[in-house]
C-alpha cells in the first residue's frame, strides 16, 4: 500500500475500536485531508469524529489539549511543520508538560503529526524541518516516519499512547509504496537496521533513509567496503543501544539528514558517539547535512541545498578514503 494509505488505515482501525479518537485539521473531513491521509474516513465517522477546523494551529493543537484533558484521544493534523511554528506555544508550554506540572495528575494521550522537509518547489515557508526544536523539548515523543510498515504501526501505537506524541512524515514520502507486515508488532521507539554491513554505519531519517539505500551500492563499489543503514525511526527517545551495537561493530559513522547542518539533529547523534563511544570510532563521524540558507524556489538551487544520492556518495566516498577504508 501507499505511505498515505498506512497512515489512513492506523487511524481507521484505531477509530473502529475506541470512540474517544476524533480528528481535527484543516480539509481533514470532508476533503480527505490535504495529502488524502484522511480521505474516506468522513463519511464512515461523521463530523463529529473529523472535525475540520479554521486556518488556526495554535487553536488546532490547544483545542486538540484541551480534548485530551477531558478524556479524548484527538490526533491534530497540521499541513506542514512550518505552520506547526503557530502552535509551539501549545506543543512546547503544554502538550509537554502539563503531565509533569499536574504531578501525573493530568494525562494527554494525543498526537499531532504533519509533514516537513523539502518536496518540489514550495520555497522556503514550506520546505522546512524542525525536528531539532521538537526532539529536544523533554516530556514529548516524536516519532519519524519514513517507511510505509513503520508508519502503520507508529501510528497505531501512537493514537493508544497514554502519551503526547509528534508523528513527523515528510511530504515527498505520501505516495511511497511498501508492504504492511499486519502480524509484526512493532515497537515504534526501537532504530531500523535497514542494511546490514560490517564497515560503516550510516544512520539517517525520514525520506534521506531513501537517498542513502540509493546511493550505498555506488559507496560499496567505490569502497570495497559494506554499510550498514539505521532509520532512526524515534528522535525522542533515541535508541542508542541499536547504534552502539552497530558501532561496536563499524567503528564509523556517518549521518545523513535533510535539515540544516549548524543545529540539526544530527549533531546530537555525533555527539552521543564522541562522548559515549570514542575508542570505539576508527575515524572521526561524518555528518551530511542541508546548507545554512532558507530553502529556494528555484530546482536547481533547491536541490543543492540539500543532500542528494550523488552527494551522499561523493562525501562518504571522500572521507572514506581519507580514513585509509
Amino acid at each position: 500500500m501507499l505511505y498515505r494509505e498506512a497512515l489512513n488505515r492506523a487511524i481507521d482501525e484505531t477509530m473502529a475500536i475506541d470512540s474517544n479518537i476524533v480528528v481535527l485539521g484543516e480539509d481533514i473531513g470532508r476533503y480527505g485531508g490535504s495529502y488524502r491521509v484522511t480521505e474516506g474516513l468522513f463519511a464512515k465517522y461523521g463530523e463529529k469524529r473529523l472535525m475540520d477546523t479554521p486556518i488556526a494551529e495554535m487553536s488546532i493543537v490547544g483545542n486538540a489539549i484541551g480534548m485530551a484533558i477531558g478524556g479524548l484521544r484527538p490526533i491534530a493534523e497540521l499541513m506542514t511543520v512550518n505552520f506547526a511554528l503557530l502552535a509551539f506555544d501549545q506543543i512546547i508550554n503544554h502538550m509537554a508538560k502539563l503531565h509533569y506540572m499536574s504531578a501525573g495528575k493530568i494525562t494527554l494521550p494525543m498526537v499531532v503529526r504533519f509533514p516537513q522537509g523539502v518536496s518540489k518547489q514550495l520555497a522556503s515557508q514550506h520546505s522546512e524541518s524542525y525536528e531539532q526544536m521538537l526532539a529536544s523539548v523533554p516530556g514529548l515523543i516524536v516519532l519519524a516516519v519514513s517507511d510505509v510498515n513503520y508508519a502503520y504501526h507508529a501510528l497505531k501505537k501512537a493514537i493508544l499512547m497514554d502519551d503526547p506524541v509528534i508523528v513527523i512524515e515528510h511530504e515527498l514520502l505520501y505516495n511511497k509504496k511498501g508492504n504492511v507486515d499486519f502480524d509484526r508488532d512493532i515497537d515504534p521507539l526501537k532504530a531500523r537496521i535497514v542494511k546490514e554491513g560490517d564497515d560503516i554505519t550510516i544512520v539517517s531519517y525520514l525520506k534521506m533513509v531513501d537517498d542513502v539505500m540509493e546511493a550505498v551500492p555506488q559507496i560499496e563499489e567505490k569502497l570495497g567496503k559494506q554499510c550498514e543503514v539505521i532509520d532512526l525511526c524515534a528522535l525522542n527517545p533515541i535508541d542508542y543501544q541499536t547504534l552502539a551495537l552497530s558501532l561496536k561493530k563499524t567503528g564509523r559513522l556517518v549521518v545523513v539528514e535533510e535539515d540544516h547542518k549548524k543545529g540539526g539533529f544530527g549533531s546530537q547523534v555525533i555527539s552521543w558517539a564522541v562522548e559515549e563511544l570514542f575508542y570505539t570510532l576508527d575515524a572521526s563521524p561524518l555528518r551530511i547535512a542541508g546548507e545554512d540558507v532558507p530553502i529556494p524556489y528555484n530546482r536547481k538551487l533547491e536541490l543543492a541545498s540539500i543532500p542528494t544520492p550523488d552527494k551522499i556518495v561523493a562525501r562518504i566516498v571522500t572521507w572514506g578514503e581519507q580514513n585509509g577504508l
